[in-house]
Protein backbone atom coordinates (compact mmCIF):
# COMPACT_ATOMS: atom_id res chain seq x y z
CA UNK A 1 0.00 0.00 0.00
CA UNK A 2 1.35 3.62 -1.02
CA UNK A 3 2.55 5.43 2.59
CA UNK A 4 -0.53 8.14 1.61
CA UNK A 5 -3.15 5.42 1.66
CA UNK A 6 -1.99 3.94 4.90
CA UNK A 7 -2.54 6.79 6.31
CA UNK A 8 -6.38 6.48 5.32
CA UNK A 9 -6.15 3.15 7.24
CA UNK A 10 -8.13 2.51 10.18
CA UNK A 11 -6.55 -1.25 10.88
CA UNK A 12 -6.59 -1.99 14.57
CA UNK A 13 -9.01 1.19 16.09
CA UNK A 14 -12.55 0.69 17.89
CA UNK A 15 -14.92 2.99 16.28
CA UNK A 16 -18.75 3.60 18.04
CA UNK A 17 -21.16 5.50 15.73
CA UNK A 18 -24.32 6.30 17.33
CA UNK A 19 -27.99 6.12 15.33
CA UNK A 20 -25.89 3.81 12.89
CA UNK A 21 -28.34 0.86 11.83
CA UNK A 22 -29.83 3.16 8.65
CA UNK A 23 -29.31 6.29 6.85
CA UNK A 24 -25.89 8.15 6.77
CA UNK A 25 -24.47 6.50 10.54
CA UNK A 26 -24.78 3.45 8.62
CA UNK A 27 -22.56 4.86 5.82
CA UNK A 28 -20.02 6.18 8.44
CA UNK A 29 -20.07 2.45 10.03
CA UNK A 30 -19.54 0.80 7.25
CA UNK A 31 -16.62 3.12 5.49
CA UNK A 32 -14.74 3.06 8.62
CA UNK A 33 -15.17 -1.03 8.68
CA UNK A 34 -13.91 -1.02 5.21
CA UNK A 35 -11.27 1.28 6.30
CA UNK A 36 -10.26 -1.78 8.53
CA UNK A 37 -12.04 -0.94 12.40
CA UNK A 38 -13.94 -2.65 14.24
CA UNK A 39 -17.23 -0.61 14.50
CA UNK A 40 -19.82 -0.90 17.33
CA UNK A 41 -23.51 0.61 15.70
CA UNK A 42 -25.39 2.44 18.12
CA UNK A 43 -29.04 2.57 18.00
CA UNK A 44 -32.53 1.40 19.91
CA UNK A 45 -34.00 -1.55 17.67
CA UNK A 46 -31.95 -4.40 17.90
CA UNK A 47 -33.74 -5.88 14.59
CA UNK A 48 -31.83 -2.92 12.84
CA UNK A 49 -28.53 -3.33 14.94
CA UNK A 50 -28.22 -6.87 14.12
CA UNK A 51 -29.31 -6.06 10.42
CA UNK A 52 -26.69 -3.63 9.69
CA UNK A 53 -23.86 -5.83 11.63
CA UNK A 54 -24.65 -8.28 9.42
CA UNK A 55 -24.43 -6.48 6.35
CA UNK A 56 -20.98 -5.17 7.29
CA UNK A 57 -19.80 -8.32 8.35
CA UNK A 58 -21.17 -10.18 5.23
CA UNK A 59 -18.81 -7.37 3.15
CA UNK A 60 -15.84 -8.31 5.03
CA UNK A 61 -15.99 -5.78 8.00
CA UNK A 62 -16.14 -6.74 11.57
CA UNK A 63 -18.60 -5.02 13.76
CA UNK A 64 -20.66 -5.57 16.86
CA UNK A 65 -23.75 -4.10 18.19
CA UNK A 66 -24.32 -1.35 21.13
CA UNK A 67 -28.27 -1.23 21.68
CA UNK A 68 -28.66 2.10 24.15
CA UNK A 69 -30.48 5.08 24.32
CA UNK A 70 -28.16 8.13 23.86
CA UNK A 71 -30.10 10.33 26.17
CA UNK A 72 -29.62 7.75 29.02
CA UNK A 73 -26.34 8.74 30.56
CA UNK A 74 -26.06 5.43 32.86
CA UNK A 75 -26.80 3.34 29.77
CA UNK A 76 -24.34 5.16 27.93
CA UNK A 77 -21.31 4.90 31.02
CA UNK A 78 -21.87 0.96 30.90
CA UNK A 79 -21.75 1.07 26.54
CA UNK A 80 -18.69 2.70 27.52
CA UNK A 81 -17.40 0.44 29.90
CA UNK A 82 -18.46 -2.44 27.71
CA UNK A 83 -16.47 -1.55 24.66
CA UNK A 84 -13.44 -0.85 26.88
CA UNK A 85 -13.66 -4.15 28.60
CA UNK A 86 -14.31 -6.15 25.21
CA UNK A 87 -11.69 -4.36 23.09
CA UNK A 88 -9.57 -2.65 25.76
CA UNK A 89 -10.25 0.82 23.81
CA UNK A 90 -11.96 3.16 22.50
CA UNK A 91 -10.46 5.10 19.48
CA UNK A 92 -13.10 7.00 17.59
CA UNK A 93 -16.28 8.07 18.55
CA UNK A 94 -18.96 9.66 16.05
CA UNK A 95 -21.99 11.12 17.16
CA UNK A 96 -24.92 10.89 15.07
CA UNK A 97 -27.84 10.50 16.55
CA UNK A 98 -30.39 13.29 16.09
CA UNK A 99 -33.88 14.34 15.54
CA UNK A 100 -35.85 17.25 13.79
CA UNK A 101 -39.36 18.74 14.31
CA UNK A 102 -40.16 21.16 10.85
CA UNK A 103 -42.57 23.06 12.58
CA UNK A 104 -42.15 26.66 12.98
CA UNK A 105 -41.17 27.71 16.43
CA UNK A 106 -44.61 28.96 17.39
CA UNK A 107 -46.04 25.67 17.17
CA UNK A 108 -43.56 23.76 19.52
CA UNK A 109 -44.52 23.71 23.18
CA UNK A 110 -41.80 23.84 26.00
CA UNK A 111 -41.50 20.33 26.39
CA UNK A 112 -41.07 19.88 22.47
CA UNK A 113 -38.12 22.33 22.58
CA UNK A 114 -36.05 20.60 25.62
CA UNK A 115 -36.42 17.02 24.24
CA UNK A 116 -35.07 17.95 21.01
CA UNK A 117 -32.48 19.85 22.58
CA UNK A 118 -31.63 16.46 24.79
CA UNK A 119 -31.33 14.51 22.09
CA UNK A 120 -29.07 16.44 19.68
CA UNK A 121 -27.30 18.70 21.75
CA UNK A 122 -26.98 17.35 25.19
CA UNK A 123 -26.32 13.49 24.77
CA UNK A 124 -23.83 14.56 22.61
CA UNK A 125 -22.02 16.90 25.38
CA UNK A 126 -22.31 13.35 27.60
CA UNK A 127 -21.16 11.27 25.21
CA UNK A 128 -17.76 13.57 24.14
CA UNK A 129 -17.55 13.84 27.70
CA UNK A 130 -17.83 10.43 28.88
CA UNK A 131 -15.52 9.24 25.84
CA UNK A 132 -12.90 11.60 26.20
CA UNK A 133 -12.48 9.84 29.91
CA UNK A 134 -11.40 6.87 28.53
CA UNK A 135 -9.45 8.39 25.58
CA UNK A 136 -7.27 10.72 27.87
CA UNK A 137 -5.48 8.12 29.53
CA UNK A 138 -4.19 6.72 26.24
CA UNK A 139 -3.40 10.26 25.28
CA UNK A 140 -5.01 9.97 21.75
CA UNK A 141 -8.36 10.08 20.37
CA UNK A 142 -10.78 11.02 17.57
CA UNK A 143 -14.51 12.81 18.35
CA UNK A 144 -16.19 13.20 15.38
CA UNK A 145 -19.93 14.86 15.42
CA UNK A 146 -22.16 15.40 12.39
CA UNK A 147 -24.06 18.86 12.35
CA UNK A 148 -26.07 20.26 9.41
CA UNK A 149 -25.71 23.20 6.55
CA UNK A 150 -28.66 24.64 8.09
CA UNK A 151 -27.14 25.68 11.53
CA UNK A 152 -25.95 28.59 9.78
CA UNK A 153 -28.36 28.71 6.99
CA UNK A 154 -31.93 27.40 7.61
CA UNK A 155 -34.46 28.17 5.63
CA UNK A 156 -37.01 28.10 8.34
CA UNK A 157 -39.31 26.39 10.19
CA UNK A 158 -36.35 24.79 12.24
CA UNK A 159 -35.58 26.80 14.88
CA UNK A 160 -34.85 23.95 17.00
CA UNK A 161 -32.68 21.89 15.04
CA UNK A 162 -30.50 25.01 14.02
CA UNK A 163 -30.14 25.97 17.46
CA UNK A 164 -29.03 21.89 18.30
CA UNK A 165 -26.95 21.72 15.50
CA UNK A 166 -25.09 25.68 15.69
CA UNK A 167 -24.69 24.23 19.45
CA UNK A 168 -22.82 21.88 18.49
CA UNK A 169 -20.67 23.69 16.16
CA UNK A 170 -20.11 25.64 19.07
CA UNK A 171 -19.09 22.81 21.15
CA UNK A 172 -16.74 20.88 18.58
CA UNK A 173 -14.52 24.53 18.51
CA UNK A 174 -14.69 23.96 22.83
CA UNK A 175 -13.87 20.67 23.12
CA UNK A 176 -10.86 21.11 20.04
CA UNK A 177 -9.55 23.25 22.87
CA UNK A 178 -9.95 21.22 26.13
CA UNK A 179 -8.86 18.27 24.74
CA UNK A 180 -6.01 18.93 21.97
CA UNK A 181 -3.11 19.30 24.70
CA UNK A 182 -4.25 15.32 25.86
CA UNK A 183 -4.21 14.46 22.48
CA UNK A 184 -7.44 13.79 21.16
CA UNK A 185 -9.09 16.20 18.33
CA UNK A 186 -12.77 17.34 17.77
CA UNK A 187 -14.23 17.45 14.46
CA UNK A 188 -17.08 17.76 12.76
CA UNK A 189 -19.40 16.90 9.51
CA UNK A 190 -22.16 19.14 7.95
CA UNK A 191 -23.89 17.22 5.69
CA UNK A 192 -26.49 18.89 3.08
CA UNK A 193 -29.26 17.21 1.01
CA UNK A 194 -29.05 12.88 1.58
CA UNK A 195 -31.27 10.91 -0.45
CA UNK A 196 -31.85 9.03 3.01
CA UNK A 197 -34.76 6.87 4.35
CA UNK A 198 -35.62 9.96 6.53
CA UNK A 199 -35.47 12.53 3.17
CA UNK A 200 -37.64 9.98 1.14
CA UNK A 201 -40.42 11.94 1.20
CA UNK A 202 -38.67 14.95 -0.64
CA UNK A 203 -36.46 12.93 -2.75
CA UNK A 204 -39.23 10.27 -3.86
CA UNK A 205 -41.58 13.54 -4.63
CA UNK A 206 -40.77 14.78 -7.95
CA UNK A 207 -42.28 18.09 -7.50
CA UNK A 208 -40.25 18.56 -3.90
CA UNK A 209 -36.98 17.15 -5.01
CA UNK A 210 -35.89 19.53 -7.88
CA UNK A 211 -36.12 22.08 -5.09
CA UNK A 212 -33.16 20.80 -3.29
CA UNK A 213 -31.47 20.08 -6.85
CA UNK A 214 -31.42 23.33 -7.97
CA UNK A 215 -30.24 24.58 -4.76
CA UNK A 216 -27.15 21.78 -5.37
CA UNK A 217 -24.52 22.74 -7.60
CA UNK A 218 -23.82 19.36 -8.57
CA UNK A 219 -27.52 18.97 -9.77
CA UNK A 220 -28.54 16.12 -7.15
CA UNK A 221 -29.07 14.85 -3.73
CA UNK A 222 -26.11 12.97 -2.28
CA UNK A 223 -25.76 9.47 -2.20
CA UNK A 224 -25.85 8.13 1.69
CA UNK A 225 -22.45 6.40 0.62
CA UNK A 226 -20.83 9.58 -0.18
CA UNK A 227 -20.79 10.57 3.83
CA UNK A 228 -18.30 7.55 4.29
CA UNK A 229 -14.93 9.43 3.13
CA UNK A 230 -15.13 12.33 5.24
CA UNK A 231 -15.86 10.31 8.35
CA UNK A 232 -12.75 8.06 7.48
CA UNK A 233 -10.37 10.58 7.07
CA UNK A 234 -11.36 12.86 10.55
CA UNK A 235 -11.09 9.44 12.13
CA UNK A 236 -7.79 8.73 10.22
CA UNK A 237 -3.84 9.67 10.91
CA UNK A 238 -4.61 11.45 7.44
CA UNK A 239 -6.41 14.24 9.83
CA UNK A 240 -3.54 13.73 12.61
CA UNK A 241 -3.81 18.13 12.66
CA UNK A 242 -7.19 18.72 11.94
CA UNK A 243 -9.00 19.70 15.54
CA UNK A 244 -11.73 21.89 15.78
CA UNK A 245 -13.19 22.12 12.23
CA UNK A 246 -16.64 21.12 10.62
CA UNK A 247 -15.99 19.76 7.44
CA UNK A 248 -19.26 20.52 4.94
CA UNK A 249 -20.37 17.99 2.58
CA UNK A 250 -23.10 19.05 1.07
CA UNK A 251 -22.08 19.21 -3.38
CA UNK A 252 -21.44 23.26 -2.83
CA UNK A 253 -25.03 24.19 -1.59
CA UNK A 254 -23.65 26.52 0.83
CA UNK A 255 -21.39 27.85 -1.82
CA UNK A 256 -24.53 29.80 -3.36
CA UNK A 257 -26.73 30.45 -0.36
Amino acid sequence: MPPYLATFSLAGKIALVTGAARGLGFEIAKAMAGAGAHVVINGRNQGGLDAAVAAIVEAGGLASAAGFDVTDPDALRTALTAIEDGHGRLDIVVGNVGQRDRRPLAECADDDIRSLIEVDLVASLILAREAAARMMPRGEGRLIFITSIVSERSSGRDAIYASAKGGLAGMINALATEYGPRGITANGIAPGFFATETNAPLWNDPARSGFFERRTPLGRWGRPEEIGGAAVFLASAAASFVNGHVLVVDGGTTSQM
